[in-house]
């Protein structure tokens, strides 16, 4: 990746942190005012910024006691060392929780196609996410295949089928209330046939009954492991950030109904939520790979935990 390039990524991320930041950083500013030290009293102000920061209660204690221990050891802790603590332990607090530094859009090279499998409810961007994923991979020099299982509403395969035509990458898809199962099996058939390195495949994104999608997600991934006997690689579970909270409910219900591997949380700019890639990513214990930053292709970044939270707080 070039210069230009680098820099470009991260004055985006800049951006589409910003209300974060300027909400997270106004609040601890009010927390600390007249304090010099980090005492019991600006613990309990932090801990009310980062829960109002939707960060989530369970995690921001977490954090808190992290911080106490720092204090306890090191006897005296300014506050104005506190933005950088908080860098340091939210930065190990995602890397615990297997949310990494990725860089580039490689992909593992054990085996092709690489297949992911893409699950959330509608009004997420989820459709957003896959035709911007589409674009970064071949972007990066990767032969991708779309497959159109969300089958239940005809606007979701109509739209998936448009996005490959913007990134100029197939679709394959069948005709509305066909079974979903089988488009996906149509998708793998030909990506391998035709040598693609990397599927992605949509799903319904319906909630209201958890016994029928979890069986709609089996019969999915029974069906691929016919065609591939590894498929699918990763289950993505797409968020919209903007949603705070309720993006966390969204998440543990589809905990709950399939093994989700990875994370892609979206419409994080504009709003003030970015906390919650934390909590989400600490209390399900899974790496947040992807954020969406903008409505360009490019704003689909993956997520660099050092990058991240160097916005949030800012650099050294």
């Amino acid at each position: 990746m070039g210069i230009f390039s680098i820099f470009k990524k991260k004055e985006t991320l800049d951006k589409g942190l910003e209300k974060t930041k300027t909400s997270v950083f106004e609040k601890i500013s009010r927390a600390i005012a007249g304090k010099t030290t980090v005492d019991d009293d600006v613990l309990d102000e932090l801990e009310e910024v980062l829960i109002t920061s939707d960060v989530g209660v369970d995690t921001t204690l977490e954090i808190i006691d992290r911080i106490q221990q720092r204090v306890a050891r090191d006897k005296y802790v300014s506050t104005s060392e506190l933005n950088e603590i908080l860098r340091e332990e939210i930065a190990a607090l995602l890397e615990e929780n297997n949310t990494g530094d990725l860089d580039d859009w490689d992909l593992p090279s054990d085996h092709r196609p690489y297949v992911i499998l893409v699950v959330g409810v509608n009004g997420v961007g989820k459709t957003t996410t896959i035709g911007k994923l589409a674009y970064q991979f071949k972007q990066a020099g990767k032969k991708v295949y779309l497959g159109a299982a969300d089958t239940f509403r005809a606007a979701a395969v109509e739209q998936i089928a448009i996005w490959g035509e913007r990134v100029g990458v197939p679709v394959i898809k069948q005709q509305m209330g066909s079974d979903p199962a089988s488009v996906a099996f149509d998708t793998l058939s030909s990506a391998k046939a035709n040598n693609a390195d990397v599927v992605i495949i949509d799903t319904a994104g319906r909630l209201h009954n958890k016994v029928g999608l979890m069986n709609e997600l089996k019969k999915i991934k029974d069906v691929m492991k016919k065609v591939l006997p590894e498929a699918p690689d990763e289950v993505m579970l797409v968020l919209d950030g903007s949603t705070g909270q309720n993006a966390f409910e969204q998440a543990k219900q589809f905990a709950a109904v399939t093994e989700v591997s990875s994370l892609a949380i979206t419409k994080l700019d504009g709003t003030a939520k970015g906390g919650v890639v934390i909590g989400i990513s600490d209390q399900l214990k899974v790496p947040v790979k992807y954020i969406g930053l903008g409505e360009n292709m490019e704003d689909l970044q993956l997520f660099n935990r050092r990058n991240f939270v160097d916005s949030l707080f800012g650099k050294k």
